[in-house]
């Protein structure tokens, strides 16, 4: 018998996507999914359809109500409907085409065969549902940002990376093929573990040149050998602060970080515990209502 699934379907306000991912997210969605339309974003996700029913989806819709209430934003319109399982798998992907980010980058979904560019590198990425399309503004930046930290990095011998909650693997996997020796990565979700481990191999990436493992920026660190020359964290802002302290333990004394995740309104607070913590903030760069900082060592 085929699978049965919820389609959600939301239509917000920008200003809420935050918002709207985290309820999702707590919800246990899969294969959430965005879209500009006008001033608006659309959404969506998907949960089995069992032991789902009308009244947790109803709750769902009543927080994400309530949220717009609390910030004074217009009130997002929700809808779902009942899809098999074959309709779930090309309903999201459907849409989902190979993008060109930076100069050097393009992300091309697993299941679309990667035409040659002698311009750009092709990462191939199958989300699952771990964070990390490079369709969400915050991997974009991520994305860019870290084009322009590792330029040149593939002449430096054994050139070393970190992902701090590393998602779908993408910024990870970008930063072996610009050119780094050795990647780290954690993630505190074993769906997203997963979901590198098979990036990696569809990526053809060797098993020697990745670490990867589920848990928090203390387990990082505890099975770090070295420090790094540089990391990526696109999070959300309230899980980067209370990690700032441990930044410095990453890397090296000349290294780098990129920290995405953070709406511009919390980019100021982020970035004043940074500098008391002795970096420096190079860049901010903004997208939409998200921005992305680019920080060094003193």
């Amino acid at each position: 018998m085929q699978e049965r699934w919820w389609e959600i379907s939301i239509l917000a306000d920008r200003s809420l996507e935050e918002y709207v991912i985290w309820r999702l997210q707590q919800f246990g969605c899969d294969g959430l999914a965005s879209q500009v339309q006008g001033s608006s974003l659309k959404f969506t996700a998907y949960i089995n359809y069992t032991p789902t029913n009308w009244l947790d989806l109803a709750a769902v819709n009543l927080r994400l109500k309530q949220d717009a209430v609390v910030l004074a934003k217009p009130l997002p319109v929700f809808s779902c409907q009942v899809i098999w399982g074959e309709d779930w798998s090309s309903s999201w992907k459907a849409n989902w085409h190979p993008q060109s980010l930076g100069d050097r980058l393009i992300i091309y979904p697993a299941w679309i065969e990667v035409q040659p560019d002698p311009q750009r590198l092709p990462v191939r990425i199958d989300p699952g549902s771990a964070f990390g399309t490079g369709a969400h503004a915050t991997t974009q930046m991520s994305l860019e940002a870290l084009e322009f930290r590792m330029w040149g990095a593939d002449k430096i011998t054994n050139f070393s990376f970190a992902d701090i909650g590393c998602g779908s693997g993408i910024l990870a996997i970008a930063a072996l093929f610009l050119g780094a020796k050795q990647v780290f990565a954690v993630d505190t979700d074993g769906l997203a573990i997963e979901a590198m481990h098979h990036n990696c191999e569809l990526n053809q990436i060797n098993p020697d040149r990745f670490w990867v493992e589920q848990g928090s920026i203390e387990h990082l660190l505890a099975h770090l050998p070295e420090p790094v020359d540089g990391f990526a964290c696109n999070i959300q802002a309230h899980i980067i602060a209370p990690m700032i302290k441990l930044f410095v333990k990453v890397v090296k004394p000349q290294g780098w970080g990129i920290l995405s995740g953070i709406l511009v309104d919390q980019a100021p607070e982020i970035m004043h515990q940074l500098t008391e913590q002795g970096w420096t903030v190079a860049t901010v760069w903004k997208r939409e209502q998200w921005s992305c900082l680019t920080i060094r060592r003193e």
